[in-house]
């Protein structure tokens, strides 16, 4: 198997931010609302601006964006943020939309209300099918 690492946040522990295996495929570990370390936002839905953000850096460093996202993992903090944070997560991707699984989770770091995890295909080369 061919698999890749992928950049684009700096990781919180000892894991890739993302990988790409056999060549198309980007796994995105789970992304926290944080910049440089530091957690951003108070709510669920300010955090998931910043987690989605996150995911998208990664995404891109892999050469993939979130139309490219076929199934999205969502973990939050307290399942009573859901409508808060599918308010703005429908927002960042187009149609057809990820499938995607959500479930209330004890999160690793105070105050962090959501984290988000998914996979990608990525698009395919000109000339390929």
């Amino acid at each position: 198997m061919s698999k890749r690492p992928v950049g684009g946040t700096r990781p919180a522990g000892s894991y890739s931010p993302g990988i790409v295996a056999e060549g198309r495929f980007v796994y995105v570990s789970g992304q926290g609302p944080f910049r440089d370390g530091e957690l951003v936002g108070q709510t669920a839905g300010e955090q998931t601006r910043v987690v989605l953000e996150n995911v998208t850096a990664v995404l891109a460093d892999a050469g993939a964006s979130l139309s490219d996202v076929v199934r999205c993992g969502v973990f939050l903090a307290d399942v009573a943020d859901f409508g808060e944070m599918d308010q703005v997560y429908s927002g960042y991707f187009p149609q057809p939309l990820p499938a995607r699984t959500t479930v209330g989770a004890v999160l690793p770091r105070p105050g962090m209300r959501v984290e988000i995890d998914c996979v990608a295909v990525l698009p395919a080369r000109q000339g390929e099918q």
